[in-house]
């Protein structure tokens, strides 16, 4: 049986879809790209915001299709947007066979064997995990499930339950086996990395975790994306510093810079402690770049209180910065709020923030020009012998790209002497030698631990 599964939303959802392919590979079933020749198809939605729930119907709807139009025999929707409103769903797609929501993953095998959609186990698992995107030497590891915050617009708590670790010893040999299936560069990821072990209070925090990856691994570059700045410690700081392998990069989401905003959103931080938390981490690794997220139009947001957001942008010089408008998200607190702030003025306001923040990455990415750097290829060079890369300053898909000329392959290191800035966030560089990585023979030298196959729920479900 061929099986299609498309991902959408966040990379800690590509993580459960690398999962489930790998159970069901391991039932007989063979990936396929081409949904016009999937027997299953299986959709992991998301159901963050109102654009990404629209995003997965969509989705849902087209694999419909290909039950007539196709070979599809099973159109299968798991994930977030499940969790949440699967009776609702259930009743206004009848064209999906199965809905099993973050918390159900566990019944998908049994349920497609009952419908004699799966073969027999085969002798040889294929792993925790099975690649099935693009880039096979760029990997997510998440680390934690659920969050504590309670932050009023969010709905990740009713989708994902409270926070909850995974053992360090697991998810270092999780990251030995990326490894082994070729990752260059593993992206931690969690709704908020600096929770990471506090609740299983064995003293074995964030730092203690990047310690162990980077003793236990060889991967070139891990990166943290996702931290609160209320759980950015001295002691992380160190470590950040200290690991050359450990990029200097973190995506601290702050939401808001209005105080009286940030407390009707219900955030841990105000103002002053994120202000104060930024300069501590530009003091103690001065190459690091800041990504931040924000929220516009949050019910009651004034004018003034945009403005004071705008303010802090340009006072703090984020790098990058991802902005969206609020929409109410039912089950959580600020739905109750009166949503008074007009769509039309939203839009308006996250166009300003924009084209502000626009301005402000292009001339942080201007200091660098003239520098040496190393950056990874992501993309072969094409006719025209340019490849795309990215340097330690950008994360993949969201923070553009160094387009190089190399005929390095996919997955390379380099350094590179960066030239000139395009479009605002994009590198034009010139590769001045390529980086010897160990090979993957003698990567396997360096396990520790066993990599041992476990089931689609056995980390946080």
């Amino acid at each position: 049986m061929k099986v299609g599964v498309i991902t959408l939303g966040c990379d800690k959802n590509t993580v459960d879809s690398e999962r489930y392919a790998a159970a069901l590979v391991a039932r007989g079933a063979e990936m396929t790209t081409d949904l016009g020749e999937a027997g299953i198809i299986v959709i992991n939605t998301c159901g963050f915001i109102d654009a990404a729930k629209k995003e997965s119907i969509d989705a849902i709807v087209e694999a419909g299709r290909f039950k007539d139009e196709g070979s599809c025999r099973a159109v299968v929707a798991v994930g977030c947007m499940v969790q949440r409103h699967k009776s609702e769903l259930v009743e206004a797609l009848p064209e999906v066979d199965l809905f099993l929501g973050s918390s159900e993953v566990d019944r998908l095998l049994p349920e497609l064997e009952s419908r004699g959609l799966l073969d027999e186990p085969i002798e040889m698992h294929p792993g925790e995990r099975l690649f099935t995107g693009e880039l096979a030497h760029v990997r997510y590891l998440k680390v934690s499930e659920g969050c504590d915050h309670g932050c009023a617009f969010c709905s990740i708590p009713l989708m994902r339950g409270r926070h909850r670790s995974f053992a360090l010893d697991e998810v270092v040999r999780e990251a030995q086996l990326l490894e082994l299936q070729g990752a260059r560069e593993i992206n931690l990821v969690a709704q908020d990395l600096a929770h990471y072990g506090r609740d299983i209070r064995d003293g074995k925090g964030l730092p203690a975790l990047l310690r162990a990856l980077v003793r236990e691994t060889t991967v070139p570059w891990i990166r943290m994306l996702y931290l609160y700045s209320t759980g950015i410690t001295p002691e992380l700081l160190e470590v950040v510093a200290g690991e050359e392998r450990i990029v200097p990069y973190l995506d601290m989401p702050m939401q808001h810079a209005s105080d009286a905003v940030l407390k009707r959103m219900r955030r841990p931080e105000r103002r002053s402690v994120i202000r104060d938390r930024v300069a501590m981490l530009r003091r103690a690794i001065p190459d690091v770049a800041l990504r931040t997220t924000c929220i516009v139009g949050f019910p009651g947001e004034t004018e003034a209180d945009f403005t004071s957001l705008l303010e802090f942008l340009e006072e703090t010089q984020f790098d990058r910065v991802g902005a969206f408008t609020y929409s109410p998200q039912e089950g959580t607190r600020a739905f109750e709020y009166e949503d008074d702030v007009a769509e039309e003025l939203k839009r308006e306001r996250l166009e300003r923030l924009t084209e502000l923040q626009r301005v402000i990455t292009a001339e942080r990415y201007e200091r660098h020009v003239g520098r040496t750097v190393r950056a990874i290829v992501d993309r072969a060079a094409d006719a025209s012998g340019v490849a795309e890369a990215r340097t330690v300053w950008q994360a993949d898909d969201i923070d553009g790209v160094t387009r190089v000329a190399t005929d390095a392959p996919a997955g390379s290191l380099l350094d590179v002497r960066i030239d000139a800035v395009e479009n605002d966030s994009d590198f034009e560089a010139t590769a001045t030698r390529v980086v010897s990585v160990p090979a993957a023979e003698d990567r396997r030298k360096v396990r520790r631990l066993p990599v041992m196959a476990t089931s689609i729920g056995s980390f946080g479900r």
